[in-house]
């Protein structure tokens, strides 16, 4: 290896949400390729709403043009997919969203995914990036456990709030596959099966594997500006 990783970035500024992300990318380390996860720190705390996802793009950019060298590709680890196609404009390395590879990897597995959001101001979010990737008549339903960023920490209530609404989405919307709508659940995917006996997807998990499957290929897209 040359020393280059794959690059996860964290958008918000809250480590413990890097820190339960780059546990998350423990099975992917045994493909060989090394996986740095970083924390773009002056982001937002939480990216709760539009308004934050916004103000996260421009740190978030200027960290993954300082790490350009040293990077194989970029992960960019929160569920708006904050600054996905900027970043694209701006490097020709894989740049994957893990709300892209989520929902890409949720519909190989099922044909009706739920999703797992954080606060309801989230979903109308999702419900406009899953319009623009044309997969809503493949969307179970979106529901919000009403859990901060920083109160996914607390594993006991995260995961029987998580389980209550996977079932909902399971039971009610007719969800046959589940995906965790934000990075900062990404330790608790193994409990949300056991709980609700569905796959789920992680999905900086699912990002990281897409952009590891790029990087072997060299398969990349092409840059817009110059």
């Amino acid at each position: 290896m040359t020393g280059k990783a794959l690059i996860v970035i964290n958008p918000n500024s809250n480590t413990a949400v890097t820190a339960g992300i780059d546990r998350a990318m423990d099975p992917l380390r045994a493909w060989g390729t090394p996986i740095r996860c970083v924390t773009v720190t002056d982001g937002p705390h939480g990216i709760e709403s539009q308004a934050q996802a916004d103000r996260a793009v421009p740190p978030m950019l200027d960290l993954a043009r300082s790490m350009e060298p040293d990077a194989l590709g970029f992960v960019l680890a929160c569920f708006s997919d904050p600054g996905l196609h900027a970043l694209r404009d701006e490097t020709a390395l894989p740049v994957v969203g893990i709300m892209e590879a989520g929902l890409q990897t949720a519909l190989r597995l099922g044909h009706r995914a739920g999703v797992i959001a954080i606060l309801p101001n989230s979903i109308p979010r999702h419900l406009r990036a899953f319009g623009a990737m044309g997969v809503l008549s493949r969307i179970a339903g979106d529901r919000a456990l009403g859990l901060t960023v920083a109160e996914l920490a607390d594993a006991d209530r995260t995961v029987a709030a998580m389980a209550t609404t996977g079932r909902r989405l399971r039971d009610e919307d007719g969800a046959d596959v589940l995906v965790m709508g934000c990075a900062g659940m990404a330790v608790y995917r193994e409990r949300l099966e056991a709980e609700t006996g569905l796959p789920v997807v992680e999905p900086c998990q699912a990002a990281a594997a897409a952009a590891l499957g790029q990087i072997a290929l060299g398969l990349a897209h092409r840059p817009q500006s110059g």
